[in-house]
């Protein structure tokens, strides 16, 4: 009986996930199994893409003679990720499908059906598990801060966590492409995909006019009450959006919707302190592993922490407090103004060192004193 670990391989048909295979493939004490988790579009247009990633797949497989499993979750992503998307879009707050996509999908469904009957998953994000002096796990921040995906993973649960491999977590992404370069990787030069957790290339855009259509609004400068031009709809735009606007004379950043009567404010220029805040309501706060502050974060001063309210190589620094008589909404006082606050998004809370990724709230737009 094989006493080496069997670890399931979540696969892309990218090179990041191409370059885990072919490390744990080198490791004399692993037995990877490889797994597409395919969703499916059912004519929708968006699944594009699958078949030949599904092929770069195959090859990456029969390259190191590797089980490989193309497995379905499509009702269940419509059911969950996609649905709370057009939901989210439809109330005129700005979603994440690539956060409940990791704690849904990838990390949820395919573990309880597929996942568990291994040691360990593995998956090409960039990040870490980092395990304390007491035994507990942690997610831990990627070496290549452009490529650190802990934020889209902050939401996964501890079960979760303790289950996972990320391989690629202590390298940059230059030495992953190097490793794929001179181990001659069919896909060592395909283009990082850009596109929402498994929609393939479809346009997002594209995509949300599919399903909710086209509503004509005004476009009006917040400073001045004019109109400057019309939009398709307010899901089309989200606080702090720069481009796709169509309007002259900018820059000119949407700054604030009105979902009631669709009409988009914009203010102009760089520097106005429309565009930005400094008070962050987070409901729904989510703890991976634990709470890390417990009474530290009931005082007025908080604990500083780091944080990001949207996906970046940046961190922003502040402190964060609990909001008195909850238990799950806090306020993060951030040190300085951060730039499109959008309702609806997640912001993922760090230790001030930015090594630990503690978990993520929901960004409620509050008012807070």
């Amino acid at each position: 009986m094989s006493d080496k670990r069997k670890v399931a391989v979540l696969v892309s048909g990218g090179v990041d996930s191409a370059v885990v295979t072919h490390q744990l493939s080198l490791d004399p004490t692993i037995d990877p199994h490889l797994f597409y988790i395919r969703i499916g579009m059912d004519g929708d247009g968006g699944d594009c893409s699958a078949e030949e990633d599904i092929e770069m797949c195959s090859l990456i497989a029969s390259r190191y003679h590797l089980p490989f499993d193309v497995v379905s979750l499509h009702e269940e992503y419509w059911d969950n990720v996609m649905k709370y998307a057009l939901d989210t879009v439809r109330q005129g707050l700005t979603p994440n499908p690539d956060i409940m996509c990791n704690s849904i999908i990838k990390f949820g469904y395919f573990e309880e059906r597929w996942g568990h009957e291994f040691d360990a998953t593995a998956t090409g994000h960039y990040a870490d598990v980092i395990t304390d002096g007491e035994g507990l796990k942690w997610l831990g921040t990627a070496v290549d801060p452009v490529k650190d995906q802990t934020d889209f993973l902050a939401r996964i649960s501890y079960k979760q966590l303790s289950h996972l491999m990320f391989p690629l977590g202590p390298m940059p992404k230059s030495e992953v492409r190097r490793i794929a370069m001179e181990a001659h990787l069919p896909n060592a030069l395909r283009r990082d995909s850009q596109g929402i957790c498994f929609l393939g290339k479809i346009n997002y855009n594209e995509f949300i006019r599919r399903h909710l259509g086209e509503r004509p609004g005004p476009i009006i400068d917040i400073a001045t009450g004019h109109k400057l031009g019309e939009h398709r709809g307010f899901w089309f735009h989200t606080i702090g959006q720069r481009k796709g606007l169509g309007l002259s004379g900018g820059p000119w950043f949407v700054v604030r919707k009105n979902v009631a009567d669709n009409v988009i404010y914009v203010s102009r220029g760089y520097d106005t302190e429309l565009q930005y805040g400094r008070t962050l309501h987070l409901a729904e706060m989510h703890f991976i592993t634990k709470d890390p502050w417990g009474a530290a974060a009931d005082t007025e001063e908080g604990v500083e922490i780091s944080f990001k309210n949207r996906h970046t190589p940046e961190f922003a620094a502040g402190r964060i407090r609990r909001v008195p008589g909850t238990e799950h909404e806090y306020i993060i006082d951030s040190y300085e103004k951060i730039q499109g606050i959008a309702p609806g998004q997640f912001a993922a809370v760090y230790d001030k060192e930015r090594t630990r990724c503690y978990g993520s709230g929901i960004i409620s737009g509050a008012k807070q004193a």
